[in-house]
């Protein structure tokens, strides 16, 4: 045997090697889809004018803060219709400063403002409420993958619908679809804030009871929310009311860490850490506020409202009464970030394992009957050189499993589709080439002469439709959704897969054989 004969063999050994051992045992290598392993499902739609909300009450904010900064004393910001703002208390010679808080802290091309006799009315651009919209849907799919990863599901797949609002959510292997469905829709937006009322700390059994403390006329910079009344078990059995500041002290975005632990009477907790920034802030206003309660706001609910006993500096503890369940999700969602708008669930559908099992065993089924026929073909057709073509086939799905393997790609039903579809243009790799060798055969050339010549002249087809088909493969993937994008993969393997084994494999086969005898007169083809 030469030397090219031999090194070219070793080759073949060693990429068929790792294949296999990249792919075996199969059921713990391959990744299995949502069609085949089943789980969950979900189309959601984020509620993006929630963004807008947000957006609007940040910007009066600024408003607010920047006037008492500009010395514009008695200035008022409030909600109009459509998306307006209506600042009162501004006397014409500070349109000035208005213009340099709109130009240094809200943007030119974000707002516009007129006088509009004792008002100033400020709008958003239409494109800065069209990218806000866009930016809500980008950080939710964001921040939802974020969780889906931290809570380890496999391979998910998770894409925005097009232009549109919408999230597809597909989670293979969840069997926990209820505690899924709240780790995503939770919002856990985080704020901690003053205490108003009660000053000290704690909550009041009604909201009259804050309305009647501000004779009536609850301040812009307050607001009443709920907090959780609870037994001795932790069970809810009632709703209080605190009045909080507006302002947030810090947020969740000032995280840098969260994580569960145990308070100092063996309750569950969650133990978090705040950016150095932040932890100074924190730190300044708590060593202000001593004596004060300090709200913790979760999704505009008080989980607990403490009493300031000390300074806080960048750690700190957030107690609610949680489970160790509940513990660990809010570590989680809280890492991985708050939504900026809620969501709402339009679709959602649980593939048990068992149609997944189904569906399988019809694939296996399909890939066998197909795979038995081709083989019979050839070696009906071809005779003893179809086994070289049988050969050359089997190592293509050797092939295929073990890239997929390698790689940690998604196997699905319409992958399954793409591997039944490549063993068809494997073959037809060898068709062309057995054929180009049959007519060098008729044309009088010797056996050696005809197969080299037959690979040679084929070579050139195999190249043209196999790279036609990939780059249409490419498209289906870059633009295709999760099935579509699971066919794409498998078709992209295998193309590369048959490309090696029906022209390298095929003519080491061939060679091999040549090579063992003095001379070949005939070849079975």
């Amino acid at each position: 045997m030469n030397r090219s004969l031999l090194y070219r063999g070793l080759l073949i050994l060693a990429v068929v090697a790792l294949a296999a051992a990249s792919a075996w045992p199969l059921q713990e290598k391959i990744n299995l889809g949502l069609d085949l392993r089943g789980g969950m499902h979900l189309v959601l739609e984020v509620q993006t004018e929630d963004a807008v909300e947000a957006e609007l009450d940040r910007a009066a904010e600024i408003l607010r803060d920047q006037a008492i900064e500009e010395e514009l004393t008695g200035v008022q910001v409030r909600r109009g219709e459509d998306d307006e703002l209506i600042v009162t208390g501004v006397p014409p010679e500070g349109d000035e400063a208005i213009g340099r808080i709109r130009t240094n802290q809200l943007g030119e091309q974000s707002w516009d403002w007129d006088r509009r006799g004792d008002t100033i009315v400020f709008e958003p651009s239409a494109g800065f409420l069209a990218e806000t919209r866009d930016m809500a849907v980008r950080q939710a799919q964001q921040t939802i993958t974020n969780r889906v990863d931290a809570y380890g599901v496999a391979e998910p797949v998770i894409q925005q619908l097009g232009d549109s609002n919408r999230i597809v959510v597909q989670l293979p292997g969840v069997d926990d679809p209820e505690r899924i469905r709240e780790l995503i829709k939770n919002t856990a937006f985080l704020e901690f804030r003053r205490t108003e009322y009660p000053p000290g700390g704690g909550s009041v059994a009604t909201r009259e009871e804050i309305v009647d403390h501000y004779n009536g006329a609850v301040p812009e910079d307050v607001e009443i929310l709920e907090s959780d009344q609870l037994d001795a078990e932790g069970r809810k059995i009632g709703t209080q009311y605190v009045a909080v500041g507006r302002a947030s002290v810090v947020t969740g975005r000032d995280l840098k860490n969260a994580r569960p632990d145990v308070g100092q009477f063996g309750e569950s907790v969650v133990g978090f850490s705040l950016t150095p920034e932040a932890g100074q802030r924190f730190g300044d206003f708590t060593g202000a506020n001593v004596g004060r309660g300090l709200a913790i706001v979760l999704d505009d609910k008080v989980v607990s409202a403490p009493v300031i006993e000390d300074r806080i500096g960048d750690r700190g503890i957030i107690r609610g009464n949680f489970t160790q369940q509940e513990v660990e999700d809010l570590s989680l969602v809280l890492r991985s970030g708050a939504l900026p708008a809620g969501i709402v669930y339009l679709e959602e559908r649980t593939v048990g394992p068992s149609l997944g099992r189904d569906s399988i065993q019809q694939g296996l089924r399909a890939g066998a009957i197909g795979f038995g026929l081709v083989i019979l073909l050839m070696l009906l057709v071809y005779k003893r050189s179809g086994i070289n073509a049988v050969t050359a086939l089997a190592l293509n799905v050797v092939l295929i499993f073990g890239a997929l393997a390698y790689f940690g790609a998604t196997l699905t039903l319409p992958g399954i589709a793409g591997i039944i579809l490549t063993i068809g243009m494997a073959v037809d790799a060898n068709v062309l080439v057995f054929e180009r060798i049959k007519e060098e055969l008729r044309a009088g050339r010797t056996v050696k002469s005809a197969i080299e010549s037959g690979f040679a002249k084929a070579l050139s087809s195999i190249l043209d439709a196999n790279v036609t088909t990939l780059i249409a493969a490419l498209f289906l993937f870059q633009f295709g959704t999760g099935p579509i994008r699971g066919f794409a993969v498998t078709l992209s393997v295998g193309i590369f897969a048959s490309v090696f084994t029906a022209v390298f494999v095929s003519r080491w086969i061939f060679d091999l054989l040549l090579s063992r005898r003095q001379r070949v007169e005939r070849l079975s083809i």
